[in-house]
């Protein structure tokens, strides 16, 4: 595998360029993709998820030119603590489906459509990972946060909502690119999105058939030991996570049933 090119503005496309932050981990994989998105010849140019509060990888990304405008894909803050820095460094205003992370400016909804840096962007509101985690369509790109990576499964807070945001995803043009907030670019985001969806329904049975095995009352510590047992050990917190969403999805949506 290529070394990871830390620091380096790298063009993707005519409107998007990726700057990774130095921030590698199990969680973060190669560390946050940073997007800088700007039309041809535009002025200035929109930053999406500045990342940690890193001054190293923050100066990068306020050397890019003048910044228009900053986004935010959700709330966590290897997207988002370095928001506040580079709104104070820029003079851009940030924007997030979360109010309390907006800076000079108000929170956006789904389906808005934001004009910025000679771009349209529309807002798709995909919960799931987190409550107010959002992509960004922006020039038949998708911007997808950890929505969906670009190598493996996110850790999930809602698996209802996930289910819902996926079929969303599913439903974009074919070929439609992904840009993800982890990991590399994806060539066909509807395509990936569907096999998140059957890996999801997958999942689900495996702890179905653990609840079987364990109880209707095991624990998602007890389910993770048996679903998860050919998986890195450091990879069972986050799955502990996942397996929590199930469980409440299961509890909620089939306990009537």
């Amino acid at each position: 595998m290529t070394a990871p090119a830390y620091g380096v503005l790298r063009r993707v496309s005519d409107t998007a360029a990726v700057l990774l932050e130095n921030n590698p981990s199990t969680m973060t994989l190669e560390g946050t993709n940073s997007w800088v998105l700007r039309a041809p010849d535009a002025p200035a140019a929109v930053v999406v998820d500045p990342g940690y509060r890193d001054l190293d990888h923050l100066e990068k990304l306020a050397a890019v030119g003048a910044v228009e405008l900053i986004l935010l894909t959700h709330h966590h803050p290897d997207h988002a603590e370095g928001a506040p820095w580079l709104a104070e460094r820029t003079g851009a205003p940030v924007r997030a489906f979360d109010a309390t992370l907006c800076i000079g400016a108000a929170p956006f909804t789904d389906g808005d459509v934001l004009t910025a840096a000679g771009l349209e962007i529309r807002v798709l509101h995909t919960p799931g990972h987190t409550d107010d985690s959002v992509s960004l369509h922006v020039a038949d790109q998708l911007l997808t946060g950890d929505t969906i990576l670009g190598r493996g499964t996110t850790v999930l807070h809602d698996l209802g909502d996930y289910l819902r945001s996926l079929r969303k995803l599913i439903a974009l043009p074919a070929g439609t690119p992904g840009l993800p907030g982890h990991g590399p670019e994806l060539p066909d985001l509807p395509t990936t999105a569907r096999e998140y969806l059957a890996h999801r329904e997958q999942r689900l049975d495996q702890v179905r058939s653990a609840l079987r095995t364990l109880g209707e009352d095991a624990t998602p510590r007890q389910v993770v030991e048996v679903v998860y047992a050919d998986v890195d050990r450091a990879l069972w917190a986050p799955a502990e996570a996942s397996v929590r969403a199930q469980l409440d999805y299961l509890r909620t949506s089939e306990g009537d049933g």
